[in-house]
């Protein structure tokens, strides 16, 4: 059954062609891909990413129950603030990849990606030692607003003072008369808010974001934009970048790994003896310097022999080249290494560049 964000009407009305996004009707498209990431980059974009689960831990032990699941350090944190981290398996591969939110020590607010809710629930019911995990995620509808006219936009809607507000922190306030939980993250390498709010406010808060962002250009987005945004930043997706297969260290996401913080977590013992006896394979980001564009599952070749495939590629519509990502053994994976990608039985020559590819100032 396919399901439907709160917002499935309004993306309707406004003509976004919809697509089946693992078993949920989404918007991928308005006007053109490239106009909706142009509007992000350039002024201000609104993406209904209300199909994120949010899986919630309350009362006392709620931290130290989440900090042994994740990968990333709450503990570190100040109440108001939110770490990227990983779920990891026993082997330090990705269950998931989340954001966990501080709100207290007795209040642990989890966002997931939607393909893993039920699967991230159950993980998380059957490790936590203390506090059981809750199922908010038919509780909550979520607006991403990003683009360099987004903190304009929403301050122009909130009483709470934004400024306050810093990268990867969030606060409580109304936005529009909305109740709302904002917050400074994003997906798509420009400044901005996710907004949560109930389920039954969602079409409130879109519509008035969108009438109080006329002035500045806003556009609503689509899942074809906010993969071409975060391809530019080399942002991992699960299931193309990330996965149960391949470890935090191997994805470049030793940052998200605290391997000192007291009590340990799931994974930990697997990433020590990675990281002693050498990391096999990482991921790049690489330019083509040849014709074509760059797919997920492309061959990636080195001397005519299969070493890797790409994992995201597109021909990114801001750095106007053919962009993409994909594991290969380490010994490939400094600057200026080179391979081909195999395109359509072409091997087309590509070369690994500093990502991200887009260079914010």
């Amino acid at each position: 059954m396919t399901r439907r964000t709160p917002l499935n009407e309004a993306h309707r009305k406004l003509g976004a062609r919809m697509v089946d996004f693992v078993g949920w009707d989404m918007p991928v498209q308005y006007s053109s891909v490239i106009a909706e990431h142009e509007a992000v980059r350039t002024a201000v974009g609104l993406f209904d990413v209300s199909h994120m689960g949010e899986i919630e831990f309350t009362g006392p032990g709620a931290l130290e129950t989440v900090n042994r699941l994740i990968s990333n350090d709450l503990a570190r944190c100040q109440d108001g603030q939110a770490v990227y981290a990983g779920l990891l398996n026993d082997l330090g591969g990705f269950v998931d990849d989340v954001v966990a939110y501080r709100f207290s020590p007795e209040r642990i607010l989890i966002c997931v990606n939607s393909s893993n809710r039920e699967k991230d629930f159950a993980w998380m019911s059957a490790r936590a030692e203390g506090v059981k995990p809750v199922d908010r995620g038919d509780e909550y509808a979520q607006i991403a607003v990003q683009g360099p006219k987004a903190v304009g936009l929403v301050q122009r809607l909130t009483q709470a003072d934004l400024s306050k507000v810093g990268t990867y922190r969030f606060t409580e306030g109304e936005v529009a008369g909305v109740k709302s939980i904002i917050s400074r993250t994003g997906y798509t390498g420009e400044d901005g808010f996710e907004l949560y709010c109930a389920a039954g406010d969602a079409v409130k808060l879109w519509d008035a974001l969108l009438e109080a962002g006329q002035p500045d250009g806003v556009k609503p987005c689509g899942l074809g934009a906010r993969d071409s945004l975060r391809t530019e930043m080399k942002y991992a997706l699960y299931g193309n970048d990330i996965d149960d297969a391949h470890t935090a260290l191997e994805a470049g996401l030793g940052w998200i790994v605290k391997l000192d913080k007291a009590g340990g977590f799931i994974g930990k013992d697997a990433l020590v003896a990675q990281k002693a006896a050498g990391v096999p394979r990482k991921l790049v980001g690489f330019e083509l310097t040849g014709a074509g564009i760059p797919r997920h599952g492309y061959p990636i070749l080195k001397d005519g022999v299969r070493v890797g495939e790409v994992t995201s590629g597109t021909q990114g519509p801001t750095v106007k080249k053919p962009i993409g990502m994909g594991y290969v053994p380490t010994n490939l994976a400094t600057e200026g290494s080179t391979f081909d990608v195999e395109i359509r039985g072409r091997a087309v020559p590509a070369v690994v560049v500093k990502t991200p590819f887009l260079k914010k100032s």
